[in-house]
């Protein structure tokens, strides 16, 4: 066996980096780790310029040539830079201090900010810088990445559910036949649940520091003490667009975190229950898939058309959530002040990201593929006249009629019951006649309660 110890698609360890590379392709701007260093360099030069507007006799205020220069660093991050980092990281062995390094050396020719080069990194702590970062990089790949992603599915679903929203369908629970529903219903149902944790994931606010090394401004107070260094740190937040967490200790605590992946890996709970739904309703012939020229579906079988896109959906949000959930509760517990566990399992939220974007993206593929087969749901519901014995003996419960749930159970439990002999039970029935009208009217297929109007409400 010969495989090159190069990093390829093909001999990747993470099938992330490797089979599944193209569905996380829009991850990488945000979450890799030259995406961690250009973040760190914005808040870097984010600091560096509140600084030089804060009245400090050491820093004069920048000129518009050198703000649009360092405004240019940001902007113009390559992935070039981030090997440079790498480069001096090799030697400091520590790499925020190899990112203010390379600043300095990216200032040094202009006379202007050369001078202010001991600026760059005052009085800040490694997780100042980081923890902004993550908190930049999370927000960032959630509005432009994730949330578009699980719109896309919400768009499809409702779609769905619209579009069969008057086909009747047998329902099941306990998986035996049960009060019908329609498709569009079960389809409006997740609708509903997804819209919902969709609101929970944008809903969480990103917090970040800048209070130094255990949270209490004491480097920044030492140098000068007549500042209000609070006041400063959240103005050069507020400018990135995050709001301060005002208490903590060197890191931010991430619940805040915690609470975005929780809400994260319950949305991922609601489409795996999907997932497993639609493939049951496959495996029952309630939908075709749509064929596509060349595939196959088994190695030996050539009549199989599996659904391998839920089963792919259900596999990797599996792996999503084992991070996520691993992610919200390792990131809120720190020894004392600070530990190093924290930053480790940080560099993995794009892993988690990346599984979530493969599901969702396998999860639409399928949904695309689906053709209902209306014959077969309706002929289930035609085969189930049992289901109809819920309204007669609710009906007969109004009028007083003796021990209607008991009659009911007798005629039907276990065995069904054919349209001619439910409908000869009712006929025999002492009740109003538009009554047993309305209950001899009524068949499967339209005994649906509010399921059509709940359908078109998505």
């Amino acid at each position: 066996m010969q495989i090159s110890p190069e990093l390829s698609a093909l001999n990747a360890l993470s099938p992330l980096d490797g089979r599944y590379a193209g569905r996380c392709q829009s991850l990488r701007g945000f979450l890799s780790e030259a995406a961690f260093m250009a973040h760190r360099v914005e808040v870097e030069i984010a600091w560096l310029i509140g600084l030089s507007q804060a009245g400090l006799p050491e820093v004069k205020p920048f000129s518009e040539a050198a703000l649009d220069r360092l405004n240019r660093i940001v902007a113009e991050f390559s992935e070039a830079d981030a090997g440079r980092i790498k480069a001096i990281e090799r030697t400091t062995n520590h790499d925020v201090k190899a990112v203010e390094y390379w600043l300095k050396e990216q200032v040094k020719d202009d006379a202007e900010l050369s001078v202010a080069a001991e600026f760059i990194h005052f009085a800040c702590t490694s997780e100042d810088i980081n923890n902004t970062s993550h908190a930049l990089m999370l927000g960032r790949s959630r509005q432009d990445v994730l949330l578009p992603a699980l719109n896309g599915l919400l768009a499809q679903l409702k779609s769905l559910a619209l579009e069969h929203a008057n086909q009747p369908m047998l329902s099941r629970t306990h998986g035996q036949p049960a009060t019908p529903t329609t498709l569009g219903k079960e389809f409006a149902n997740v609708t509903h649940r997804l819209q919902a944790c969709i609101d929970e994931i944008a809903a969480v606010v990103p917090l970040a520091k800048l209070n130094g090394a255990t949270g209490n401004y004491s480097a920044h107070l030492s140098a000068y003490p007549d500042l209000d260094w609070e006041a400063f740190s959240a103005d050069v937040l507020a400018r990135l667009g995050l709001k301060q967490n005002t208490h903590t200790i060197q890191i931010e605590p991430h619940d805040w975190m915690a609470r975005l992946f929780d809400a994260i890996a319950r949305t991922n709970t609601v489409l795996l229950d999907l997932n497993r739904d639609v493939w049951g309703y496959i495996s029952l012939g309630y939908f075709k898939q749509k064929l596509k020229e060349g595939e196959v579906g088994s190695s030996t079988m050539p009549h199989k058309v599996n659904p391998i896109d839920f089963e792919n959906s259900e596999g990797n949000l599996g792996l999503a959530n084992a991070l996520l959930r691993h992610l919200s509760e390792k990131l809120p517990v720190s020894r004392w002040q600070r530990d190093l566990t924290d930053s480790t399992v940080l560099r993995n939220v794009g892993v988690a990201f990346g599984y979530c974007m493969v599901s969702y993206d396998a999860c639409a593929r399928g949904l695309g593929k689906l053709e209902v087969n209306s014959a077969a749901i309706d002929a289930d519901l035609d085969a189930c006249w049992e289901v109809l014995a819920e309204p007669v003996q609710t009906v007969m419960r109004r009028y007083g009629l003796p021990e209607p749930y008991e009659q009911l159970k007798a005629l039907t439990r276990g065995k069904g019951i054919t349209q001619e002999a439910l409908q000869t039970f009712i006929a025999g029935l002492d009740l109003p006649e538009a009554e047993r009208s309305r209950l001899l009217a009524l068949t499967p297929r339209t005994y649906l309660g509010q399921a059509i109007e709940l359908a078109r409400r998505a």
